[in-house]
C-alpha cells in the first residue's frame, strides 16, 4: 500500500507538472550511480556501528527481506523522503532567474535539502519510537542519502544510497527498530 501510495503520488505530480523523467535520469546519471553507491557505503557503516547484530532469516526468507524491506522499501524512501521534495523544488524554480547563478542554485539547494528534511521529519514522527531524540538519526541520515541527487538533480542516486542503508540494516541488524519496518507498537 505504502509503495503505491508513494508511485501515485509521483506519477501525479510528474503528470501534473510536466515533468521530464527521462531528461532527469538521463542528466549526469553516472556520477548520480556513483555518488549513490559512496553514500550506501557510508551509510551501511552507520547501520554496522551503530546497531548491534542481529540474527537473520536464511535462504529464501533472506532473499525476500532483502528484496521487500531492503531495496523495495529502501527504493521507495529514497523516492518519498528525497526524490519528490528535491526535483519538486527545482522545478518550481525552472527557467527563473534565480538558477542562472551559482549563489541562486545553492539557495534553491539549500531549500531543497530543508524541504527534504522536512519530508523526512514528518514521515518519521509518525512512528512513536522517533517521537524524541531518535528523530535526529533519520534527519542526519537524510543529508546523505539526498545528496547525490541534490547535488546532480538525478533521481538515481537517493534511491540508491536509501536502498543501501535498508540493505545492510536487513543483513546485519534485521530485528532494529531504528533502520527497517514494520517499527515496533507504542
Amino acid at each position: 500500500l505504502y509503495m503505491s501510495s508513494v508511485a501515485v503520488l509521483v506519477a501525479a505530480w510528474v503528470r501534473a507538472s510536466r515533468f521530464d523523467v527521462r531528461v532527469a535520469v538521463r542528466r549526469r546519471w553516472g556520477w548520480a550511480v556513483a555518488l549513490g553507491a559512496v553514500c550506501a557505503g557510508l551509510l551501511s557503516f552507520v547501520v554496522l556501528r551503530s546497531e548491534a547484530a542481529t540474527p537473520h532469516p536464511h535462504g529464501i526468507g533472506l532473499a525476500a527481506a532483502v528484496a521487500w524491506r531492503g531495496v523495495l522499501y529502501g527504493v521507495t524512501d529514497g523516492v518519498l523522503l528525497s526524490v519528490f521534495p528535491i526535483l519538486a523544488v527545482f522545478a518550481a524554480f525552472a527557467g527563473k532567474p534565480l538558477l542562472r547563478r551559482l549563489r541562486g542554485k545553492l539557495a534553491v539547494g539549500a531549500l531543497a535539502l530543508g524541504v527534504s528534511l522536512a519530508f523526512t521529519a514528518v514521515y518519521h514522527l509518525g512512528y512513536p519510537e522517533f517521537r524524541g531524540e531518535l528523530l535526529r538519526k533519520p534527519v542526519a541520515g537524510d543529508v546523505m542519502w539526498s545528496a547525490p541527487t541534490l547535488l546532480t538533480l538525478n533521481p538515481l542516486g537517493a534511491p540508491i544510497a536509501h536502498a543501501g542503508l535498508h540493505v545492510s540494516a536487513v543483513l546485519h541488524s534485521y530485528d532494529t527498530e531504528t533502520f527497517l519496518p514494520p517499527h515496533g507498537n507504542p
